[in-house]
């Protein structure tokens, strides 16, 4: 069956362009020119995937990001035309499931869609997750079937990313692992050279998982390497 896109963009052009091409890739298109039509129909419409542009008339697209993930379990990529590090840094923190920076090529936002609605939907991965053998390093403990994370018998919430990026590491506990190796393994080959992905969620797993994150014991940077997770055990 079809995924369903719903994408939201003032610009005309841009709306028209973009719902042709990916409606020749095959994908079901709804455009709104404002997130508060968009809104207005989202129990309608079911989408599959949002494509969101930051710079909405009215409501932006932040503020509309907040809304969607606060309320559909959709997600998002999110748009933009501003070259600033931290649109791309607050869209992630927001829940936005990718962004892309305007102009972009229509390959690349296909390729994109297709990493994103591949995440999102249930496949084999989940059942060798859950043949999977918890993991221990140090003092955390790391299950993949319950997707728990344990640090000294205190349970700690992860998102999805965070749980899939702290599992590559401790499967791989005392070695560095690179940026890009992260980046193939939890979020696909269609984000190689993406690396500010991998930063941000680093520095989320560092709030959860270390006792002053600005000096991390635990989750490591090997500069211009990439990222190792320690052993350590504070309760010993």
């Amino acid at each position: 069956m079809s995924k369903h896109i719903l994408l939201v963009d003032d610009d005309e052009l841009l709306r028209r362009s973009l719902a042709y091409n990916l409606e020749q890739a095959g994908y079901i298109i709804t455009a709104a020119t404002s997130a508060e039509a968009a809104f207005d129909n989202m129990q309608q419409l079911k989408p599959d995937l949002i494509l969101l542009d930051i710079g909405l008339p009215g409501m932006d697209g932040l503020e509309a990001l907040a809304r969607f993930k606060q309320q559909f379990a959709v997600p998002v990529i999110f748009l933009t035309a501003r070259r600033r590090e931290l649109d791309e840094i607050l869209g992630l923190e927001l829940g936005a499931d990718d962004y892309i920076t305007k102009p972009f090529n229509t390959d690349v936002l296909l390729a994109h869609i297709k990493a994103v609605l591949r995440r999102s939907t249930p496949d084999n991965s989940s059942q060798q997750e859950a043949e999977a053998e918890p993991i221990r390093v140090g003092d955390l403990l790391i299950d993949p079937t319950a997707h728990t994370l344990h640090v000294d018998t205190r349970p700690i919430e992860l998102a999805p990313r965070e749980f899939e990026l702290l599992y590559t590491l401790a499967e791989n506990a005392g070695q560095v692992v690179s940026t890009d190796e992260l980046l193939k393994r939890v979020w696909g080959s269609e984000y190689e050279g993406e690396s500010q992905v991998v930063y941000v969620h680093i520095r989320w797993l560092r709030e959860k998982i270390e006792d002053n994150p600005s000096e991390p014991e635990r989750l490591v940077t090997v500069r211009g390497v990439g990222y190792k997770l320690i052993s350590v055990d504070k309760g010993k």
